[in-house]
């Protein structure tokens, strides 16, 4: 005389809900936005408040997928920024990943490219480890050799 209906046993009104598989595998990678060095000539001192904004996309035959984007606080008066911060993505693979990183200025009315990079993320052997890249900011209106400085990571 068991009284239990067997079609109300516990495993079966409360279906066990394991995560969605696309979770499982995002990897995370870590922007560390160090510093930029000679942002502009002594011209131009004061006339920047810079602040960086980076954009994720994988470059795909057809089309780009978007990961996001980030953005810096913003440096008033300051040639030589230092940030300091941390910027987080959650992406499935460095596959075609590419960091676009833009170094804006806050202008009155409009924002100001001064100047930007591209990061090809794949060919870097990225880690846990934090890897320290150094790159010139190309078309930079000010200055010939403005360079950002950033430490990268990448976690599955």
């Amino acid at each position: 005389g068991n009284r239990l209906n067997p079609l109300f046993c516990c495993s079966c009104i409360r279906p066990s809900t394991p995560f969605p598989k696309y979770i499982e595998t995002m990897g995370i990678l870590t922007v560390h936005l160090d510093r930029i060095t000679n942002l502009a000539d002594e011209d131009h001192i004061g006339n920047s408040d810079p602040y960086v904004k980076f954009e994720l996309e994988q470059d795909n035959l057809f089309v780009d997928k978007d990961f996001g984007e980030m953005v810096s606080t913003k440096k008033k008066d300051e040639q030589n920024p230092v940030y300091g911060e941390d910027f987080h993505f959650n992406i499935p693979t460095l596959n075609n990943m590419e960091l676009t990183v833009k170094v804006m200025d806050d202008d009155v009315g409009f924002d100001e490219k001064l100047g930007k990079c591209k990061i090809k993320l794949e060919d870097l052997g990225l880690s846990e480890e934090p890897m320290e890249i150094e790159k010139k900011v190309d078309n930079n209106v000010f200055s010939p050799d403005a360079y950002i400085y950033l430490k990268i990571s990448y976690s599955e």
